[in-house]
């Protein structure tokens, strides 16, 4: 029989922190991110840019067809001509604009794609600490809202910003053909505005960025209470978290008001630099001619070039508006960048075979060697765990809560990383192996066994997408779910519903095996995996681990002794060490606080004599 070592003195050099929590790279400007994202598109937008300023030229172009139009009708000359050229302008820059959108459309659901994308790709990949820490809510926000915000302004805001201050230098040029005064008073109004502008737009930026934050804490809220619906409402807590998910929004509405503020600000500005600069130009223009200094038509002409200004002005203030929200939204979308990924758990190879096609013979064996390890914050989880699991043989891991059980399936897993010590599999240590590799060669039952949304041949075949008819059957028949198939109308499509909704706690758990066991795989993990099961069920669950056993290393984590007093070893825990190890005659015998479970549970007399045999678990 193997047992468990004392623990040895450490003599494996910490592992640094850097594992799980990697320094942050120096942050990139945001204008520089929201360029990069332009970037793959910059063929596209720049013909885009082309269509405006095409558009905004026949824009330009009318105001001197106008004035000769004027000067035709004063003079008595025909006007046909200035006229249909007039309308053709018209048309043409109406057809040019309606491309244009067209273009910068389908750019933009081009880019926000790609955003989404990226930002899918890594908090799928996300390092189990980071997500523990991370409510699910705010995560999904960057993906839905900060995208959106990005691709607005990496496609139609640096477009409305290039076309708003070109087309702004071709009237000012036109302008000052027709009267260089007139100019320099336009010029002088527009300048003042401006300087106001600049001192509003970055408050716009940190607005939003607290605004997106606020809505991330709504989702937060609305996952925290949607996720666990059943005991909101058992509890009667409907009102209580009503009032949380309410002042959530009522952070996001006075977020969202700051940022509001701030945009009609910059409007009205916009709006109030050209009606100022319109009455300028009337007065100064008006005394112009009044004095004979200018013709009443390059009057009129120039003060159409003003009203031509509101669409560029529009253009450009809209267009930095729609910059600052965009570069509010890339700092939180790059904070993803920035979170721990698993880099390791992409197969670049292709498909894969099915797990029982490609392992090695025989089961490995696993082992723990001194391995340290603890949840930030807290006090060490596991103080220096050693045994060793025999492969093809039964391991149960047993003791009081917060042992470190779980913690230890947690590091097999890599979920988490040790802070020093080893774990083998088959004398190799798993941290020099592809997480991809690691879990590949292990099958893990959670205690909770989530189901996932799809039909229950989905979940089965959710980590054996190749495994055959026959292979499904045989695990039904071994969970005994296969009575339940034959009871539902649409057999294995029969749809689960959210999180497995439609299925009670012990058929998710026995789905949840069933999954684990068609993957075949070297090492089986069962946390707590027949709790809900009642007796029947949990013989005949037991009885497909014994066989499972025959062709892999399966560990067990169990409160109740009856499930695993057939093991061929059973290691106690408690506060993070190895207490001790054995079968479980033999722990009856030797550990206090093993014979202490054992009885609490009716598993030993109070003479202190084994009667498990009477649970019927001997194997």
């Amino acid at each position: 029989m193997t047992t468990a070592s004392a623990p040895p003195a450490p003599a494996e050099t910490p592992r640094p922190p850097a594992q799980d929590q990697p320094p942050e790279p120096p942050a990139t400007p945001p204008l520089r991110v929201l360029l990069r994202y332009a970037r793959p598109h910059r063929t596209v937008l720049l013909a885009t840019l082309l269509l405006v300023l095409a558009a905004s030229a026949a824009g330009l172009v009318q105001p001197l067809v106008a004035q000769h139009v004027l000067d035709g009708l004063s003079d008595g000359r025909g006007v046909l001509g200035p006229v249909l050229l007039l309308a053709a302008l018209v048309v043409l820059g109406a057809g040019l604009t309606g491309l244009q959108s067209w273009w910068q459309q389908r750019t933009s659901e081009r880019v926000v794609r790609q955003i989404r994308r990226d930002l899918v790709f890594r908090l799928i990949r996300l390092r189990v600490p980071e997500l523990d820490r991370r409510p699910p809510g705010d995560l999904i926000s960057r993906v839905t809202s900060d995208s959106a915000l990005v691709q607005n302004a990496a496609t139609e805001g640096l477009v409305m910003v290039s076309n708003g201050v070109l087309s702004i230098l071709g009237a000012v040029v036109l302008m000052g053909v027709v009267h260089l005064g007139l100019l320099g008073v336009t010029a002088a109004v527009l300048i003042a505005v401006a300087l106001m502008m600049v001192l509003v737009l970055p408050r716009i930026r940190e607005a939003v960025a607290r605004a997106q934050e606020s809505v991330g804490a709504v989702g937060a809220a609305l996952d925290r209470t949607l996720g666990a619906a059943r005991t909101v409402k058992a509890n009667g807590a409907e009102g209580r978290e009503t009032e949380r998910a309410g002042d959530a929004i009522e952070g996001a509405y006075r977020a969202g008001l700051a940022g509001a503020r701030y945009v009609a600000l910059v409007k009205v500005l916009s709006g109030v630099s050209i009606q100022a600069a319109f009455l300028a130009v009337l007065g100064v223009g008006g005394a112009l001619v009044a004095s004979g200094s200018l013709e009443a038509s390059a009057l009129i002409a120039f003060l159409l070039y003003v009203f031509y200004l509101a669409s560029p002005v529009g253009s450009l203030v809209a267009g930095l508006s729609m910059l600052q929200q965009g570069l509010g939204a890339v700092g939180r979308i790059e904070q993803v960048k920035h979170m721990p990924v698993e880099d390791d758990v992409d197969d670049l190879r292709g498909p894969r075979e099915p797990l029982a096609a490609v392992a090695a013979p025989g089961a490995p064996p696993v082992e723990f060697r001194d391995v340290r390890f603890s949840y930030p914050g807290r006090a060490p989880a596991l103080r220096g765990i050693s045994y060793t699991v025999p492969g093809g043989t039964q391991t149960a891991l047993v003791g009081l809560s917060g042992a470190g059980k779980t913690t230890m399936f947690a590091l097999l897993q890599r979920f988490h990383e040790p802070a020093a010590g080893q774990i083998l599999i088959d004398g190799v240590d798993i941290a020099t192996l592809p997480r991809s590799e690691v879990r590949r060669r292990i099958a893990y039952v959670e205690q909770e066994s989530p189901v996932m949304a799809g039909t229950i041949g989905d979940n089965l075949r959710y980590a054996a997408t190749g495994a055959s008819d026959e292979d499904i059957a045989e695990v039904l028949r071994l969970t005994r779910l296969d009575t339940l198939i034959d009871r539902l109308p649409d057999g294995l499509r029969t749809e689960v519903g959210n999180r497995g909704v439609t299925l009670s706690g012990g058929e998710r758990q026995r789905l949840a095996i069933a999954r684990a066991l068609l993957r075949r795989p070297e090492v089986l993990l069962l946390d707590e995996a027949t709790a809900q099961l009642d007796a029947s069920n949990e013989r005949a669950l037991r009885d497909a681990v014994d066989q499972a056993a025959r062709r892999c290393t399966v560990i067990l984590i169990a409160h109740r002794l009856s499930t695993v007093t057939g093991a061929d070893q059973i290691v106690v825990l408690e506060h993070g060490l190895v207490r001790a190890a054995g079968t479980h005659a033999e722990l009856v015998e030797a550990d206090v606080l093993y014979r202490e479970l054992a009885s609490s549970q009716m598993l030993v007399s109070e003479g202190n004599e084994d009667v498990g045999e009477l649970a019927d678990v001997p194997r």
